[in-house]
């Protein structure tokens, strides 16, 4: 993957505001609940009471978007977007932000603050006051849905070797599958970092004879053997091992 140029990059001042970073927390299960998960606990008459899944950054999901869209730009900058109904969502290497619909003569123009996209066809611009991005659109992948995955809020997967990570909607667990399928876990975790701010989510094991760390970000990812595009960068370590891969957040 091209090293993305300092075009969206994080010390720019324009793009360090919370404003252009997505706000807000994708909903849990019922719309309540907070976020982080407690340990497992005995409640009344002994009963063990199943932590339920914690919120998570709305910069892991499409918004209602149909699509994921990868662009290619120059100077060399991979950019992902989604376009739902009312806004343009960007994921760069650096993070993510939301952008309002703008007035052009032709075309479609997104806007916040100083940074702009705007595109005609297969061809689009990024300004900002670092610099312009001239960007070609490359593949799209159809999001997920939970018709496509049933219960999940979050599903990730990675090659080489291959790997797949899915967080249940319901409960705090993690079921993994790692190696090529030759590895099944479902093992519960707890969150030990939640920043939505800069759409951070870092979750540990819940028992301590088998420790991981599943590191989510809200960035531009794309998939090392297809090339699709997804809006989370997702690290998996465990048992010394370190899994990288790409995913993304499954609304209600």
């Amino acid at each position: 993957m091209s090293r993305p140029s300092a075009v969206l990059a994080r010390p720019v001042p324009l793009l360090l505001g919370a404003a252009l970073v997505l706000a807000g927390c994708a909903a849990s299960p019922g719309g309540e609940g907070r976020p982080e998960v407690a340990d497992r606990s005995a409640g009344d008459g002994g009963k063990v009471v199943q932590p339920t899944a914690p919120l998570m950054p709305s910069a892991f999901f499409a918004g209602g978007a149909e699509a994921f869209v990868a662009w290619r730009c120059t100077p060399a900058q991979d950019l992902v977007t989604a376009h739902p109904d009312d806004e343009l969502r960007l994921w760069s290497a650096h993070g993510a932000w939301r952008l309002s619909p703008a007035v052009v003569a032709s075309g479609a123009r997104y806007q916040q603050d100083d940074l702009s996209f705007w595109n005609k066809g297969e061809a689009a611009v990024v300004e900002s006051p670092s610099g312009r991005l001239d960007c070609s659109r490359d593949l799209a992948r159809t999001s997920l849905t939970r018709h496509d995955r049933p219960g999940v809020m979050f599903h990730a997967r990675g090659n080489e070797p291959g790997w797949v990570a899915s967080l249940p909607s319901d409960v705090a667990e993690i079921d993994l599958l790692l190696d090529y399928g030759s590895r099944q876990l479902t093992l519960p975790y707890r969150v030990t970092t939640l920043d939505n701010g800069e759409g951070r989510m870092i979750l540990a094991s819940g028992r301590a004879d088998t420790p991981f760390e599943l590191r989510i970000e809200g960035q531009a990812c794309f998939d090392d053997m297809s090339g699709e595009p997804f809006p989370a960068r997702v690290t998996l370590t465990i048992d010394g091992e370190t899994y990288r891969g790409c995913g993304q957040g499954i609304a209600p």
